[in-house]
């Protein structure tokens, strides 16, 4: 539930289109329900502006399954989203959902309940590789359902600069910019050095050996020269992206 829910909520016992008993109904489980194997957290929405999200990695389907059962049986607004999910875990929350989505490359799922943007401006992701899109497609869904505009540019790495300058004008035009690369992670270094926005870099785990599955990324990006740049965890598309809306909706 987050704020509009509640206040929806109030109104609604204030008319009597609502009764004493069904509110305490819905709100009975808030600020959290447990359910033995997870704690869902009803009140992230209202003190963090967006819910919990669900990371699937290491818990059963049926695990997954019952958080989100517990997510729709709150009966709010907000969007659903899942990360780091794949085929089974999907195949368990479409039974409860029929209109989730998986988007396969990055192992998110969604339910969507509202479309409508309330960030201030446009998250503009972009990788160096094309093996970098798995991690820039987390990015990229977070940010849509955490309520913003967002859209990608894939492939424009430092090796061959004139495709990063072919789309200056859309790097402009960025409210806040998240960088996705591997191998030695130059990438964020030479956007920030473009642009006047903040620029949210990601290392990600491809690369050869001694890459070290993307330690070498995040030591370059953590040293980098230009100073707007801020850098997340290897393979966090969700947190750059978490960052990022908190950014576009300041």
């Amino acid at each position: 539930m987050n704020e509009k829910d509640i206040r929806e909520l109030v109104e609604a016992v204030q008319k009597g289109t609502v009764s004493c008993e069904r509110a305490i109904e819905r709100l009975k489980n808030l600020p959290f329900e447990d359910l033995g194997f997870a704690k869902i957290d009803h009140h992230r929405a209202l003190r963090q502006g967006y819910p919990e999200v669900i990371f699937a990695r290491g818990k059963a389907p049926a695990q997954v399954a019952g958080i989100v059962r517990g997510m729709l049986r709150a009966k709010s607004s907000h969007n659903i989203l899942i990360t780091r999910a794949d085929a089974k875990v999907y195949a368990a929350v479409r039974r409860l959902a029929r209109e989730a989505k998986f988007h396969e490359l990055s192992g998110a799922i969604t339910i969507r309940r509202g479309k409508k943007n309330t960030g201030k401006g446009l998250i503009l992701v972009v990788t160096a590789g094309t093996s970098d899109i798995p991690v820039a497609e987390e990015a990229l869904v977070t940010a849509e359902m955490l309520g913003n505009r967002a859209e990608a540019i894939y492939d424009i790495g430092v090796a061959g600069l004139h495709r990063l300058l072919a789309h200056r004008e859309k790097l402009l035009a960025a409210r806040v910019i998240i960088c996705a690369a591997g191998m030695e992670g130059a990438l964020p270094s030479v956007v920030a050095g473009l642009v006047s926005v903040p620029v949210i870099a990601v290392p990600t785990s491809t690369g050869y050996g001694a890459s070290f599955s993307g330690l070498a990324a995040l030591l370059a990006m953590l040293n980098s020269c230009a100073s707007n740049i801020s850098v997340v965890n290897i393979d966090n598309g969700f947190g750059a992206a978490c960052v990022a809306s908190c950014i576009n909706h300041l």
